[in-house]
């Protein structure tokens, strides 16, 4: 029998009974709705209450804000929490809309643009407010092309979401808590230019542009609202259940009124605290980083949890507020963990919802961190190189020289996917044993060893080499090459050497002169 149980609650009851039966989790019956929910709690928290510096947030931490300090903060927002009735709803174009009626169901990212043997139309006919409101979010949050006119989300179509996870805290509140920036909370006045449904759209008609300071609030980030969406409401004649959730309801929503040409956020891309950025070069806007179909794992560990080399790939602010300031004064080291998620889009459709969490890997102190960080930097790395060296052998023992090949081609594409996959789990070992190692140079060379023997074993599981078959000579010749250059001989085996920073193999000396 479950000792847990499950309840509605206002987010004044996050910190509801902490010590003796605190709330742990957030439970909707999809993970988007989940990881939503929970960007949205930090976000109200960020906007009513955000700590003003660390020593703040550590009070909080180790004493929780009661829920009747939660409600004396909430309440001055509370009228941006309106979902339906007269006067501005949350989300919602302070206009009521002149538009065609749209199925309530095509509020789901992987429904609007999409079909295929996934997508059953026509499953979802109406939503209690709950579900409409978090789809709602969701989908204004996150939002993807929705075609001419109807802009994505602030951070681009289907962004990145990362969450640090704390480790021996199992809270709601800890939980959203880690995750809340240091600002200060917004002015009565300013209200509106934090929630834009308070006012009047800024339409993009004539192309015009929100950007952060001075068109907007610089906590909109939280809130942005791309779409020009209002809902529509039936009142029945009493409670049914919801589509999604099977929760009763009295007031459902059947549909809703889009118009085109929403706000057209510009400048947001380094804005948002729970999203990783990017550029492609040095000078060039700032992107936020969108999940893609590989998944997340420690592939991504350059960008999601430490700075790339160049400064291009940066995490999420928040992820480097834990981990260069927080963590150690909670005596949150072990265990904490990185949660990463979103949807794969591309253009208007969803290819799919990916979340994963992998460990955070923090040491005690900062030397210590620095050398982790360096060695997980080096593996990283060093992965990425044998990935490319097996798909170019394979590619070249599969087609003659110059001949064009798609990456889809006899899924060339995904033996790199392999090499990730069945590297994952060692190079999170290997970070565990470095802890407590002043030299990593054991682990650098193990690591070389087991990048060869994977390639080399793919390669063999692809390319089989008979060895009566006297036409296989580019075969064998693409496998030994690979063997060289991962074993540090060539300019691609030094390369590779180099990124581990591992001696290169002693080199044979050519003898001088004719034999005798």
């Amino acid at each position: 029998m479950s000792r847990y149980t499950k309840s509605v609650i206002a987010p004044r009851g996050i910190t509801e009974d902490i010590s003796a039966n605190p709330v742990i989790a957030v439970d909707w019956p999809r993970a988007d709705f989940r990881l939503a929910t929970m960007e949205l709690l930090a976000g109200l928290i960020a906007t009513a209450c955000p700590p003003a510096d660390e020593d703040d947030w550590l009070d909080a931490w180790e004493a929780p804000h009661s829920p009747e300090k939660l409600d004396a903060a909430f309440a001055p927002l509370a009228h941006a929490f309106s979902f339906d009735g007269p006067g501005p709803r949350f989300m919602q174009d302070l206009a009521d809309l002149d538009a065609d009626e749209e199925p309530v169901e095509n509020l789901l990212i992987e429904v609007a643009g999409n079909s295929g043997p996934l997508v059953h139309p026509g499953r979802t006919k109406r939503m209690g407010r709950p579900a409409a409101a978090i789809s709602l979010y969701t989908l204004q949050s996150w939002s993807p092309s929705g075609g001419r006119g109807n802009r994505t989300g602030l951070r681009g179509g289907g962004p990145m979401v990362t969450m640090v996870a704390p480790g021996r805290h199992r809270s709601l509140w800890h939980h959203i808590w880690a995750n809340v920036p240091l600002g200060r909370k917004p002015e009565t006045a300013d209200l509106p230019r934090v929630f834009p449904w308070l006012s009047p759209t800024i339409t993009s008609v004539n192309d015009e542009v929100v950007t952060p300071d001075d068109v907007a609030h610089p906590l909109q980030v939280w809130w942005g609202m791309p779409r020009r969406i209002r809902l529509s409401f039936v009142q029945l004649p009493s409670p049914a259940p919801c589509d999604l959730t099977g929760a009763l309801d009295s007031s459902v929503v059947t549909g809703w009124r889009q118009r085109p040409h929403g706000p057209k956020y510009v400048g947001w891309g380094a804005r948002h605290p729970l999203t990783p950025t990017y550029q492609n070069k040095a000078g060039e806007e700032i992107l936020s980083v969108h999940p893609n179909p590989g998944g997340v794992g420690y592939r991504n560990w350059i960008g999601l949890v430490l700075r790339s080399p160049d400064g291009l790939r940066r995490p999420a602010p928040i992820v480097s507020t834990w981990r260069n300031d927080r963590y150690r004064g909670t005596e949150e080291a072990k265990g904490a963990r990185l949660i990463a998620g979103g949807y794969d889009t591309d253009n208007m459709k969803a290819r799919g919802f990916m979340e994963t969490e992998v460990p955070l890997v923090l040491a005690s102190s900062k030397e210590v961190q620095e050398r982790l960080d360096a060695l997980a930097t080096s593996l990283v790395r060093a992965s990425e190189r044998a990935s490319y060296h097996l798909r170019k052998a394979v590619q070249q023992a599969l087609y003659h020289p110059g001949a064009k090949v798609k990456a889809t081609a006899h899924g060339i594409a995904l033996l790199g996917d392999r090499v990730w996959l069945e590297t994952e789990s060692a190079f999170f070992s290997a970070l565990d044993r470095a802890m407590s190692l002043k030299d990593t140079a054991p682990e650098r060379a193990a690591w070389q060893v087991r990048l060869r023997g994977l390639a080399l074993r793919i390669f063999d599981d692809t390319v089989p080499i008979d060895p009566l078959d006297r036409n296989n000579v580019r075969q064998v010749r693409a496998r030994f090459f690979l063997g060289l250059g991962l074993s540090g001989y060539g300019k691609d085996g030094q390369s590779f050497f180099q990124i581990l920073e591992i001696p290169l193999p002693a080199q044979e000396k050519k003898s001088k002169g004719k034999a005798s």
